[in-house]
């Protein structure tokens, strides 16, 4: 089975979209594990393919093809790396809105609620504290 044109193109496409060469890349071939007899064992089919900006891998041998390993390999690479710095980016956007929460004034009934919970524990604490000689007469 042989990858069509149309998704080797939409492959470098979404490449050049995250800014991934394929000197970025480093490709090794590995003997296949698993069903597919004396084929399987004689030839290195499976790809292992290693972004070594990120030191993302990947391995693949899903089919016994190993043009097809190769486009499944890379296809899966970008998927990750697209999930890293969405995750990347996603971080970034949540401790800046947590930053701007904490900056943000209270409103009056937050600060009421706030002032009458540490008036009840300083109370708390205070009935904590040593017995004074003037409270057991």
């Amino acid at each position: 089975m042989v990858v069509s044109v149309e998704k080797r193109q939409a492959l470098s496409e979404r490449m050049e979209k995250l800014g991934i060469q394929e000197e970025d890349l480093r490709e090794t071939f590995v003997r296949s594990s698993g069903p597919g007899g004396q084929k399987v064992n004689k030839t290195s089919t499976c790809v292992q393919l290693v972004h070594i900006p990120t030191g993302l891998a990947v391995k693949c041998q899903q089919e016994r093809s190993q043009a097809l390993n190769r486009f499944l390999a890379r296809r899966l690479l970008l998927d990750r790396i697209e999930r890293l710095k969405e995750g990347f980016l996603r971080s970034e956007k949540a401790k800046i809105e947590k930053i701007r929460r904490q900056k943000r004034k209270r409103s009056k009934r937050a600060k009421e609620k706030m002032l009458e919970a540490k008036r009840q524990t300083s109370e708390k604490k205070m009935l904590r504290g040593r017995p004074r000689v003037d409270d057991l007469e």
